[in-house]
């Protein structure tokens, strides 16, 4: 049983979360379950999303990176000239959408065996990155710095 949360006390005390609350809010929007897929972390920066899509070819499946959305649509073109006597096989179109994190992107992705797979990894900046910062001591001046210093007393 899900429950609608109530965001009203956070917009009004927080400021640049709009996106996240989104998020939230649209979760509970989300309860299509078609088709199955699973999303498996292979390791500290890299992903990989597998995609039931048996009966799809690779031309009926397209995939949409956008700003921060996965977008995965399937669309199975009719063929009039087959008359089925049994059709259970479930192969209607679909479209499923997954919220990125900033700076993850899209390597490719690969049809097999019925599974549409999806590789990700995230790409921090190297501008982003968290780096070190050396500390100046007088011993660590550079001599011209301290050739320039002397000159000014």
């Amino acid at each position: 049983m899900r429950t609608n949360l109530d965001f009203a006390p956070f917009y009004r005390s927080s400021i640049g979360f709009d996106r996240i609350f989104e998020l939230l809010e649209n979760a509970s929007l989300n309860a299509d379950n078609w088709p199955p897929y699973n999303i498996v972390k292979l390791g500290e920066d890299a992903y990989r999303i597998a995609i039931a899509a048996a009966g799809f070819a690779e031309d009926e499946l397209t995939i949409t990176h956008e700003a921060n959305m996965l977008v995965v649509n399937g669309v199975k073109s009719e063929d009039e000239e087959v008359q089925y006597l049994h059709h259970a096989l479930p192969v209607r179109p679909f479209v499923r959408r997954f919220e990125l994190a900033d700076h993850v992107i899209v390597e490719g992705a690969k049809l097999e065996n019925g599974l549409l797979v999806i590789t990700l990894r995230k790409e921090i900046p190297e501008e982003m990155k968290p780096r070190r910062i050396a500390i100046e001591t007088e011993m660590t001046k550079p001599a011209s710095k301290q050739i320039e210093g002397d000159k000014a007393a």
